[in-house]
């Protein structure tokens, strides 16, 4: 099992992953299918299915189709041509992407959200068609959006093209178990057993800048996210807080009035101002998700600004190592809020953070696995219940009260020897059956909890 730092730490836009820069991906991935065909088209049209469906709109994900039929893509995403290239659709019903002839959409008839059942395979389920000058369909594709920016084809899906299939690599582990075995038999660290993984797949260079660039894009979002103030779009009127929070932590500060709690204040506010960015539509990270983009990068925050001893040279340690368990949260379970709540989002960027951190304040494999499974498991039954489908409330608080748990798992963990009750594959493991047997409601539907008993007004 392989997952690239990449594929869990991709840049991107706000507000989802799995509901925005998805269908974005699936799109793009569309039109290279039509560009590969002989026949002629004339036309698109596009269906959302499940959680697509229910929360599409907050997400943006009808949006998002649209700019990706236009051949817009997430890393490379401006915002100015894409407002521009929107307007010029609902005026001229016509998208024109690189390579394609001008083809007639009309997002209000050619875009449908189906609201019956899930397509078979995933609860974020869109298809794609393409049609000639009668308006008949004459290619069609069923895509996935399964978390975290992943997009499969219905056939890659029912093929495991989800799992890995490249070339071996040097440590191949798939579960808690073996990464603390292979630890122990090679003497490395698990940041150490990451990289050499990663090198054997794409060199030490492109780990180098890829590396660099991530916590760059992290840290500027942290930095807008602390500079900016307002309203929130989407109609529920959320007030942005981290610039006022921010501004008065750093009054506060030198006085001799400051509570040993108000730490916490500090992790909020850095875990708070990347998911104001992404409800905002800003470039973002997913970490793994965009739901959960905050909650890695306050941890690194915290640690670089408030924990003495703490050097910009070991962010790689600490974002291998939170990507390997990453990839075996979504190996083995899911990442994904429609498809297990939001305890696969938020609870495994929790587990993500903790065992970065707990690996830069030198923990060991055994620890490091420890406070990964500390923080997964105080997540674990959360629901994914966005007000409104917006990923506002509860998500914006919920990171910050997720960067606190990660840095109390792995404090808690360093205390110890890294000798626990519950695995970390255990806890994994709970996590998936808890998802398989929550209710739909409560899978980023907004059909229950907070999201029928909030007013969304």
């Amino acid at each position: 099992m392989f997952l690239s730092v990449f594929d869990m730490f991709k840049i991107g836009i706000g507000p989802s992953s799995s509901h925005t820069m998805g269908p974005m991906v699936a799109a793009a991935r569309f039109l290279d299918l039509m560009r590969a065909s002989p026949f002629e088209f004339q036309g698109l049209r596009a269906s959302l299915h499940g959680s697509l469906a229910f929360t599409g709109v907050g997400h943006a994900t009808d949006r998002a189709t649209i700019l990706g039929l236009a051949g817009f893509r997430p890393e490379n995403y401006d915002n100015d041509k894409a407002e521009a290239v929107l307007a010029d659709i609902r005026e001229t019903h016509r998208v024109t992407p690189p390579e394609l002839p001008a083809l007639h959409f009309y997002p209000k008839e050619d875009l449908k959200f189906d609201f019956g059942p899930n397509l078979p395979g995933h609860a974020n389920g869109m298809i794609l068609m393409a049609t000639d000058k009668q308006g008949d369909v004459i290619l069609q594709e069923t895509y996935y959006s399964v978390g975290g920016g992943f997009v499969l084809t219905a056939d890659e899906l029912a093929a495991g093209q989800d799992t890995d299939d490249g070339p071996p690599v040097p440590y191949p582990f798939k579960s808690a178990a073996e990464m603390l075995e292979m630890a122990e038999t090679s003497g490395k660290s698990i940041a150490e057993m990451k990289k050499a993984n990663e090198i054997s797949r794409g060199g030490s260079e492109n780990l180098r800048s890829g590396v660099s660039r991530v916590w760059q894009v992290m840290n500027d979002c942290i930095e807008r996210g602390l500079a900016n103030d307002g309203i929130l779009p989407g109609g529920l009127q959320v007030r942005r807080r981290s610039k006022a929070i921010h501004q008065a932590l750093l009054a506060e500060r030198g006085t001799n009035l400051n509570a040993p709690h108000k730490i916490n204040d500090w992790i909020s506010i850095y875990a708070m101002s990347v998911n104001e960015e992404n409800a905002a539509g800003g470039q973002v990270v997913t970490a793994p998700t965009n739901g959960a983009a905050g909650v890695v990068p306050a941890v690194i925050k915290y640690w670089l600004e408030h924990v003495p001893g703490a050097n910009e040279r070991e962010i790689e340690t600490f974002l291998l190592t939170a990507a390997a368990i990453g990839g075996l949260v979504k190996f083995n379970a899911s990442i994904s809020g429609a498809e297990a709540g939001c305890q696969a989002e938020v609870g495994s960027a929790s587990a993500m953070g903790a065992a970065g951190l707990a690996a830069v304040l030198g923990g060991t494999p055994a620890q490091i696995e420890n406070a990964a499974e500390i923080a997964l498991e105080h997540h674990l039954g959360m629901t994914c219940d966005p007000v409104k489908g917006l990923v506002q409330v509860p998500c914006i608080e919920r990171n910050g009260l997720g960067a606190i748990k990660a840095v109390s798992a792995a404090s808690l963990a360093l205390r110890g020897d890294g000798v626990h009750l519950v695995p970390l594959d255990a806890c994994i493991e709970t996590m998936r059956q808890t998802g398989a047997d929550m209710s739909e409601r409560y899978k980023e539907t907004s059909l229950g909890g907070l999201a029928v008993n909030v007013p969304n007004c």
